[in-house]
């Protein structure tokens, strides 16, 4: 054992009177800051109970859309009168330590803390139920530190004012459910029909798991999310003594009887409901607030909708469907220089299904993605004269390896060749496939990226026939980069947030930027036109013939068909519309009235849209060239021709040889040698009488 010479214990000595000294300073310091903050909280007294303020949302006209509703002060519940089980359920997911604790669970804290810099994210929360009553009653949610320090103010005022019973029963009545329900009374009656008093324990665990996600956890909107968090809170309320493993068993596998009833808020419901609901979730994105702030914030909130338009959609969908037919049905309008939204229908009743088809739904495109695979096609070289065989082909991909055997419509083939013009206009889908794999498949998803749609498409053959699922309100979206000559825009629902006092906190920019090609995006338009052009009919007619004889106006589209889904996009200069039909659970489209909804309810809402507007064509750009082909051969046309179709190209891919199947058989050999005179006077005069641009 080592002996400790005299000079070194003093040393140890004033090392540990130096350490216990600057200890014992830390720890005055430290509880002279605490003693402050208590003294500063009590000198505060009680904190205010108020309620939150509504969020006023305004048509682009101006007009109120619709506002969000609180019930905290009408359905205000006594704890006494909510069931037990919605008490443990809360506690045991939202806050273990609610009792022991006060106002903050430093173990969370730090957990929370080192779960998050293991997954270098924000991955846990660490609020308690305290805390986030005093986030719910806090006028102010930007997240800032001054804020922060501001909502642990209030949290330590909480604790100092009022008993836990009134906290908890406080938060309970305050907390979002969801679906514009506030409170648990007012969430117990939306969800079941019935008072808090009265839930079970299978519906207070349900209703429990809503809070942490109002819209991911909806039981309307995603039962399985709701289910699945349900089993975490009975598992949570096991393990804390709540109850048995057998007794949670049995509440899991409960049957649910959720209800469609209204709130006993009897809040009108927003005009255009699925609008509304698109343009609270995407106020939260732009804030970067929680639904449940987002709501409270007293905000106003100035949206793109046109009222008219609104109301034009929602009656084509309703007069155009049977009420017999249990067919889905959404619909997206916009305008495509803005990509604002002007009309938006994600189903065909809220209040049976609020499920927004036209902004969550994904389902397969069908021929509506061909657009886009030539317009890449156009950009690469391609024209409207560019033939290919249309005829049985089997494909053979991946090396060898794979192969793939598309079919047309009915089986029907030209057996011959044809050209993109007659291609698209009948949506040959060999021809289609041909040039996707001519491309390279990479190829459309790039191009597809480059029109905004954001889901995975797969490196496959079919998805030229669009075999991989979109989202509606992106594919209008995407049309509408098509209709303004290639200019980016996104889907857009509001034009500015501004604060209770004025304030602007989000505005809309109005700038959009050159991303496509501007020809070749032209052309593809124009190739967009031959659906409705019954000239471009050849081995089948033209995909648009149903409708395009009450169709007064020049319009762009393409429809698309698979065996569940019914699409059809379509465009003016001045509106773009879309519309998907189908069922929500895939059931195929089997009855003849149904495959014909989407293309009814396009064309009669975009002839009615326009009818005060002045008729405006597409407007070749610089670099374009049209003149009149044999829709057929691609090549040029003669007065022999019996059908002329006029087309656009890029300057420099236009047809330079005339069409010679249709002279006249008794023209002499030297009419015949001269040929190359006639056509050089012909597209002189073409060139004086023709509608160049």
């Amino acid at each position: 054992m080592e002996i400790m010479t005299p000079k070194r214990l003093r040393m140890t000595i004033k090392t540990i009177r130096a350490i216990i000294f600057i200890s014992i300073i830390l720890g005055l310091f430290l509880s002279t800051i605490i003693v402050s903050i208590l003294l500063y909280a009590k000198a505060q007294g009680p904190p205010s109970l108020s309620v939150p303020q509504s969020t006023v949302v305004f048509a682009g006209d101006g007009s109120i859309l619709g506002e969000t509703h609180h019930g905290q002060k009408r359905f205000w519940v006594d704890l006494h009168d909510i069931s037990p089980h919605v008490l443990n359920a809360t506690i045991a997911i939202e806050d273990k330590s609610f009792y022991e604790h006060h106002g903050f669970d430093y173990k969370r804290i730090v957990g929370a803390a080192i779960a998050d810099l293991k997954a270098m994210a924000k991955v846990q929360g660490a609020s308690t139920i305290t805390q986030q009553y005093a986030r719910n009653l806090f006028l102010e949610h930007d997240k800032t530190w001054k804020r922060k320090i501001q909502e642990a103010l209030y949290t330590i005022r909480l604790e100092m004012s009022y008993s836990k019973e009134d906290i908890l029963e406080g938060y309970l009545n305050t907390i979002y459910y969801g679906h514009g329900a506030y409170g648990i009374e007012a969430a117990s009656d939306y969800y079941f029909g019935k008072e808090a008093k009265d839930l079970t324990l299978s519906e207070a665990s349900l209703l429990a798991a809503i809070p942490k996600g109002p819209s991911f956890y909806s039981p309307k909107i995603h039962l399985e999310n709701a289910k699945s968090r349900q089993k975490l809170i009975l598992n949570e309320m096991v393990q804390h003594g709540y109850l048995s493993k057998k007794a949670a068993a049995a509440a899991y596998e409960e049957p649910l009887s959720i209800k469609d009833s209204s709130s006993k808020e009897n809040v009108k419901m927003a005009a255009a409901p699925y609008f509304y609901d698109a343009v609270l979730q995407d106020a939260t994105k732009k804030l970067n607030v929680t639904e449940q702030e987002m709501e409270t914030l007293g905000l106003r909130i100035h949206t793109t909708i046109d009222p008219k338009l609104q109301e034009l959609a929602e009656n084509r969908v309703k007069q155009t469907i049977s009420d017999k037919s249990e067919i889905q049905a959404s619909f997206v309008a916009a305008d495509p220089k803005t990509g604002y939204i002007k009309a938006l229908v994600g189903g065909r009743n809220y209040k049976e299904s609020p499920f927004n088809r036209a902004t969550q739904a994904e389902r397969q495109p069908g021929s509506t993605m061909k657009p886009f695979l030539y317009y890449a096609a156009v950009k690469s070289g391609m024209s409207p004269s560019t033939p290919m065989r249309s005829e049985p082909t089997t494909f053979t991909f991946n090396d060898g390896e794979s192969t793939y055997k598309p079919s047309n419509f009915n089986n029907y083939y030209a057996n011959d060749s044809i050209t993109l013009a007659q291609a698209i206009a009948m949506s040959d889908n060999v021809y289609a496939v041909k040039t996707h794999l001519f491309l390279g498949m990479q190829e459309l998803i790039d191009t597809s990226k480059e029109f905004g749609i954001t889901s995975k498409l797969a490196k496959v053959p079919s998805l030229a026939l669009g075999t991989a699922p979109v989202k509606l309100y992106e594919m209008v979206n995407a049309y509408g980069i098509l209709a303004n000559g290639g200019k980016q825009i996104e889907p857009t629902f509001i034009t500015k947030i501004e604060d209770s006092d004025g304030n602007t906190l989000y505005e809309h920019p109005k700038e959009a930027e050159q991303i496509l090609d501007n020809e070749a995006a032209f052309v593809t338009t124009h190739l967009m036109t031959g659906m409705f052009d019954k000239k471009l009919n050849g081995y089948t007619t033209v995909t648009g013939q149903t409708i395009a004889d009450s169709l007064t106006r020049k319009y762009a589209g393409k429809s698309g068909t698979t065996e569940t889904d019914s699409w059809m996009i379509g465009y003016s200069p001045q509106l773009v519309a879309g519309v998907w039909t189908g069922y929500d659970k895939g059931k195929t489209i089997d009855v003849v009235a149904e495959k014909s909804y989407a293309k009814n309810i396009w064309a009669s809402f975009m002839e009615e849209a326009l009818e005060d507007e002045p008729a405006k064509s597409f407007k070749p750009p610089k670099g374009v060239v049209g003149i009149y082909i044999n829709p057929e051969t691609g090549k040029l046309a003669t007065k022999d021709c019996p059908v002329r179709h006029y087309a656009y190209y890029v300057a420099g891919t236009e047809p330079t040889e005339y069409c010679t199947d249709h002279l006249d058989s008794d023209e002499n050999d030297s009419d015949k040698g001269n040929l190359k005179d006639r056509k050089d006077k012909e597209q002189k005069w073409w060139q004086r009488i023709l509608p160049w641009g």
